[in-house]
């Protein structure tokens, strides 16, 4: 138990070493599709610039070459020209070639990201969004985590990650600006995405879709780490709890309480769905899907009354004593 505690430490040393990249940065790209929507963005910027300069341009031209000057009749009208065929053409065909090109690329954009076939190694996650958190759960390492999606960074032929995206209650939307543009969850509905972050880091993002009261602290996190150091994440996720036995107390205070109905722990009677899976909690940088830093007294503030952190959360208070509460919170802190 000692040494798998050491791991985890060090595991969790390691992730907090790992440059944050900041939230919306979607002009410095560090993963195939944020590249592509970029040079797409690009692309139309650079056409819309120069629409508008030609077209500014015209304008102040035009105020400035037929301008009142000294001697005008203040009554007197400009010539009027009427069906001029060459101008009436110009303006109707090149904005129409221009909708052309731009609904061209953004297909073919479009087209390559949302058909890239994943490589039989690829690592799959299963993200599924709620209100306002995250599940996230790896099919092939029988691994279930929260709010934190681990993958190995994309370098030296290593594949991209590739995502499948549900919801269990309202829309929600994946959004890491740096990695990829935005992928609706929707209800009864699966959707993919996929991303190959170039760098090692901790890529923000969010929900891109209003779903409720808390969707500004839907937060989202994708930690990029060196496939051997992703691995021995994975490694160290799939194991059961093993709390320090001293907290025998602790641990029996926890599984009597309404808790285990919605968490799960994996080595105890806790196997409830509706809320994030705990075996790990303390392997994460991040409470209340990113509201909050995960230390020992938010953590204490969260347990005691989740409602004062992230208001109208489906977590209530428990209504503990001083006593049950560090008893909880204790045994919570063992879970690495």
């Amino acid at each position: 138990m000692f040494i798998n505690a050491v791991i985890a430490l060090l595991l969790q040393a390691q992730t907090s070493n790992l440059p944050e990249h900041p939230v919306a940065n979607t002009f410095k790209p560090l993963a195939s599709p944020g590249q592509q929507e970029k040079d797409i963005a690009i692309l139309t910027l650079a056409i819309t610039g120069a629409i508008f300069v030609v077209v500014g341009g015209l304008i102040v031209y035009g105020i400035w070459r037929y301008r009142r000057r000294p001697g005008d009749v203040s009554t007197q009208e400009p010539a009027q020209v009427y069906g001029s065929n060459q101008i009436e053409a110009a303006w109707t065909v090149i904005p129409i070639l221009i909708v052309f090109v731009l609904i061209g690329v953004t297909a073919r954009v479009i087209g390559s990201i949302e058909n890239a076939s994943p490589p039989p190694s690829t690592v799959k996650v299963r993200l599924i969004g709620h209100q306002w958190w995250w599940t996230v759960e790896y099919p092939q390492f029988g691994v279930t985590s929260a709010n934190e999606i681990h993958v190995p960074v994309a370098t030296n032929g290593s594949p991209a990650t590739y995502l499948q995206l549900e919801s269990v209650d309202v829309i929600h939307s994946f959004w890491i600006p740096q990695l990829a543009g935005k992928t609706d969850l929707i209800p009864n509905r699966t959707n993919y995405a996929w991303i190959d972050p170039k760098e090692p880091g901790i890529y923000l993002g969010n929900c891109a879709e209003y779903c409720g009261t808390q969707h500004a602290n839907m937060l989202l996190r994708v930690i990029a780490e060196p496939p051997a150091d992703f691995n021995r994440w994975a490694d160290e996720q799939k194991r059961a709890a093993n709390p320090d036995p001293a907290l025998a107390r602790a641990r029996e205070i926890f599984e009597s309480l309404a808790c285990v109905n919605c968490h799960t722990i994996k080595g105890t009677g806790a196997v409830g769905k509706f809320g994030p899976d705990l075996t790990h909690l303390m392997s994460r940088q991040t409470i209340g899907s990113g509201v909050t830093t995960l230390t020992h007294e938010h953590l204490r503030e969260w347990v005691d009354d989740p409602q004062t952190i992230k208001p109208g959360c489906l977590m209530p208070s428990m209504q503990l004593t001083n006593e049950q509460l560090d008893q909880v919170v204790a045994y919570l802190e063992s879970l690495h």
